[in-house]
């Protein structure tokens, strides 16, 4: 095909079809894109093939839908399909292992919609090796997306992960393919959380939130509240703080445990936080609040299972920590949000507005935030502090600190 101006290029086929669960469509950016490949990686069991089954059955109420299963039995696959409801007609099923099997049932179904879980278990006779090895893997993967950018099918390629989390396989995977998704959640909550590593269509900073109940998979379109702890009265070390993943504010708790430990190294564990920012946090209370907590053990987490990377984390969970050591329990309807600077200094985050109006929705009454912000929200009391010294000085009571 010769070059031509790019103002001449039409661009009606490359426009994303929804699939028809918005919060998968909120991450893609409107849905998914004809010819696009799109990989998601997660944990074993933690629910991507039920998440796609039910995207496969909502999706072929516009086309025709092939789902190849590797690792399943075509029977299983009904099974499940059965319990979540997934038993459209023009959702085709098809146990195979093979690219070239593959390759013929696309040409027999002439799907708008291709599933292969996963890609680790298929081979292709032009590669050597065993499947989900490197060679074989890269082959079977470059086969499937120039199938897909040919005849315009949008295609979603399952991933398996290491031990680290990481996408298994070679590297080239991520960066051939249009969309990488990371499918996360603890397996023993029912919380899962869906994240854009790699967009090329569209924002990589939203997240979907999702409930896996034993019907299925549900969208959560309001999730503010499932990260917090219901209790009666204030316990010290925990503090309640305003995230921002993409355009949607997210409210969540932080815990921390500060004990006296007997081991001359003490115990430091972190489950939903960044262990590295946990330990400059520490430091930052040692040395600019005087605050002797490296000599204990110390416990960090989040609540419902969420993981929280955005600096904005760092007062609540200075705070917590602050509340742990001291026994003394932050007032009921208080919220913090603010980086912790190395000179122990609170800094300015973004959409600190969005995060306020959030807290105030859901009740919260006050807000320790950095000082000289926007504007303040109607109904929430906001403290404008500078440092980590006033701002513990703020939100602790005075007495027994």
């Amino acid at each position: 095909m010769p070059a031509r101006p790019i103002a001449e290029i039409d661009v009606e086929a490359a426009q994303a079809a929804p699939t028809g669960l918005d919060e998968l469509d909120r991450v893609l950016g409107g849905g998914v894109v004809p010819g696009g490949v799109l990989l998601m990686a997660g944990e074993p069991g933690v629910g991507k093939s039920t998440l796609l089954l039910e995207v496969a059955a909502l999706y072929a109420d516009i086309g025709p839908v092939l789902y190849i299963t590797g690792e399943e039995s075509a029977g299983q696959v009904r099974l499940r399909a059965e319990r979540l409801g997934a038993l459209a007609p023009k959702l085709y099923l098809a146990a195979e292992t093979s690219i070239d099997t593959v390759v013929g049932h696309v040409d027999e179904v002439a799907p708008r919609l291709l599933i292969v879980d996963s890609v680790q278990t298929m081979s292709s006779p032009d590669a050597t090796g065993v499947p989900g090895g490197v060679t074989q893997v890269r082959e079977v993967a470059g086969s499937l997306i120039r199938l897909a950018k040919s005849r315009g099918i949008a295609t979603v390629l399952v991933g398996h992960v290491t031990k680290d989390g990481s996408i298994a396989g070679p590297r080239m995977l991520e960066h051939l393919v249009d969309v990488v998704l990371q499918f996360e959640g603890d397996r023993h909550s029912r919380l899962r959380l869906l994240r854009a590593v790699k967009n090329r269509y569209g924002p990589t900073d939203e997240i979907g939130c999702f409930e896996l109940t034993d019907s299925g998979i549900i969208g959560l379109p309001d999730p503010s509240g499932l990260f917090l702890t219901r209790r009666n009265e204030p316990v010290p070390g925990t503090c309640v703080t305003v995230t921002l993943e993409g355009r949607r504010p997210l409210i969540a708790e932080v815990q921390a445990l500060v004990a006296p430990t007997a081991l001359p190294q003490p115990r430091r564990a972190t489950s939903g936080l960044d262990s590295a920012r946990v330990a400059m946090v520490m430091a930052v209370l040692e040395k600019r609040a005087n605050l002797r907590v490296g000599a204990s053990d110390v416990y960090a987490s989040t609540v419902g299972g969420v993981r929280l990377v955005e600096p904005s984390v760092d007062l609540a969970l200075a705070l917590a920590l602050a509340g742990s050591h001291t026994d003394l329990a932050l007032p009921r309807g208080f919220v913090a949000i603010g980086e912790v600077g190395l000179a122990g200094d609170v800094r300015a985050v973004s959409g600190i507005q969005r995060r306020l109006q959030e807290a105030q929705r859901l009740g919260f009454t006050k807000a320790v935030v950095p000082k000289n912000t926007e504007a303040p929200v109607e109904g929430i009391e906001t403290i404008g502090v500078e440092d980590v010294g006033e701002a513990m000085r703020m939100a602790l009571p005075a007495k027994r600190r």
